[in-house]
């Protein structure tokens, strides 16, 4: 384990909500300090293409897979829209849930449009839903596009997420992808530090971001730069695309322990897996973020032993 951590709260949690606050990012990090976010927002991003077709387990193709999983591994919080949250919460009031606030499909490409996607719900009305509904609501996220024709009214509206979200005691997670014609390439590690750099102004706890990428360049050595970019946000990385559990495992090892990252966003890499299989790579994954665990630990971890 991390060992015991001493948190504060942002000065734009007032008085009366620190506690909560502290708890809950507390229960979010398993007191670690670090995030293991298992996400189930891409029914929306991704439409059905993560939940259905060949090396995907069946069993991916209904969104309850999804609160099976959360409810059965080990995980600091699971990440979907409250209208799937609202759906399931019921048969899951378990599960540590963070109710992402804006989404939109990939039908329009940027060669179209710019990238745009706005607020769905607003926060008092995520927390109307967690004193109402009984579940654990630790926080809110939202997405934003960076270099996109919209960038202006989508930080304007993260600003508001992240202090009325502060102001209620919840925990914020921002996605911040550069994107849009004005971007040349997603993967650059100066860009991505820049991103890091804009969810540390905008006051999140955390922000997402995609592992960067350069020819001739280690990603685990360049992603430093976003690291310190944030300063006290903490930066957690996306899961990306489907890859072998061992090279996962890895990569996230090397994110963390070498690069200094603050936790994990995983989704598919996780729910297109059998139950059994997903639950596994969940504590396993959870085990390198929140136990200090080592590759060779959480990868017997992730194989039953």
């Amino acid at each position: 384990m991390n060992g015991t951590k001493e948190f504060a709260a942002p000065l734009d949690v007032p008085g009366s909500k620190r506690k909560m606050y502290l708890n809950n990012y507390r229960k979010i990090t398993r007191e670690s300090g670090r995030l293991m976010l298992f996400a189930g927002d891409q029914k929306v991003e991704h439409l059905n293409d993560d939940f259905f077709g060949l090396d995907i387990d069946p069993a991916d193709g209904n969104p309850e897979h999804l609160f099976q999983i959360a409810s059965n591994a080990k995980i600091g919080v699971f990440a979907a829209q409250l209208g799937l949250i609202a759906r399931y919460g019921a048969d899951y009031k378990d599960v540590p849930y963070l109710v992402k606030l804006n989404s939109k499909t990939h039908l329009v490409k940027t060669s179209q449009a710019e990238p745009n996607s706005l607020q769905w719900i607003d926060v008092d009305q995520v927390v109307e839903f967690a004193e109402s509904s009984g579940l654990s609501i630790l926080g809110v996220g939202y997405t934003i596009y960076l270099g996109s024709e919209h960038e202006g009214e989508q930080l304007r509206q993260a600003a508001q997420i992240v202090y009325q979200a502060h102001s209620q005691g919840l925990i914020t997670v921002l996605w911040i992808y550069p994107r849009g014609k004005a971007v040349k390439d997603e993967k650059d590690p100066h860009l991505i530090a820049g991103a890091a750099g804009v969810a540390a102004a905008l006051g999140s706890d955390f922000v997402k971001v995609n592992y960067p990428s350069r020819p001739g360049s280690d990603s685990k050595e360049i992603f430093k730069e976003a690291v310190r970019a944030a300063g006290r946000t903490g930066v957690v990385c996306a899961g990306g695309e489907s890859t072998d559990a061992k090279s996962f495992l890895q990569r996230l090892h090397d994110q963390i322990h070498i690069s200094g990252a603050a936790g994990n966003a995983t989704g598919r890499n996780i729910h297109q897996r059998t139950l059994a299989e997903a639950v596994r790579l969940c504590n396993a994954v959870y085990a390198i973020t929140v136990e200090d665990a080592s590759v060779e630990e959480a990868w017997k971890i992730y194989q039953g032993n």
